[in-house]
């Protein structure tokens, strides 16, 4: 049987995320201006020529899937980008102590979006923060770490866009934010899991340090239908 983080995007967007994207069939995408993901129901192969009809745009769209496919025309596919899904496995409601954290609104947006594009901890993008619950750390003003949450399926939560500005690594600011998150989403009755590139040790051990468990292989599959670019 099927587990629930096999499909995070599908499941996020039949539940919790439901207001920030579509369901069309057996298709579900994001709207651009919140995130580019996008999946189907059921098999990978069966499902992308319904997807590929019923997403009304031309921006690139990364679709997920722990299923390593042959992506079939009419798509075109710009990177396939192999990953984990870790899920947390940690103390409960672990305490940290660090940097003063502040939410994050619509007013931080462009500070979030230069931290992100510098630091590339995945998509962000001007509605982003439409997932709620970011957090972030601020030196002389300026935002220098953060992170949030993203996927929202039924009983998990996603960290995401855990990032710190180069300048300020080594200070414990993307630990302290992490298990800021993690006993969010436990207070509220989930269970936190995150991705991340395969190929990115330093995060993975991290991530492992603190609680987190790989749990599956998953792929990020950019794909355009007219023509863009996407940086993941």
């Amino acid at each position: 049987m099927k587990h629930i983080l096999d499909n995070p995007v599908w499941n996020a967007l039949r539940t919790h995320n439901y207001a920030l994207g579509h369901v069309t069939g057996t298709s579900a995408f994001f709207a651009p201006e919140v995130a580019p993901f996008a999946a189907v129901e059921g098999a990978a192969l069966a499902g992308l020529p319904e997807l590929y009809e019923a997403i009304p745009f031309d921006n690139p769209v990364i679709f997920v899937s722990n299923e390593e496919v042959t992506i079939p025309r009419p798509w075109h596919l710009l990177a396939a980008v192999p990953g984990y899904q870790m899920i947390y496995k940690g103390p409960d409601f672990p305490h940290s102590d660090g940097a003063v954290s502040i939410p994050l609104g619509s007013d931080h947006v462009p500070e979030m979006i230069a931290l992100t594009s510098l630091t590339n901890p995945g998509p962000f993008v001007t509605e982003t923060i439409r997932f709620g619950h970011y957090e972030g750390i601020f030196d002389n003003a300026r935002l220098v770490a953060m992170a949030g949450q993203r996927m929202h399926p039924e009983g998990f939560a996603e960290i995401s866009a855990v990032c710190t500005h180069p300048d300020h690594l080594g200070k414990g600011y993307a630990r302290h934010l992490l298990l800021r998150q993690v006993n969010r989403i436990q207070l509220n009755g989930e269970v936190p899991f995150l991705h991340v590139k395969s190929d990115n040790a330093r995060a993975i051990g991290v991530y492992e340090s603190l609680g987190f468990e790989k749990r599956t292989r998953i792929f990020f599959y950019v794909l355009k239908k007219n023509g863009g670019e996407l940086k993941v």
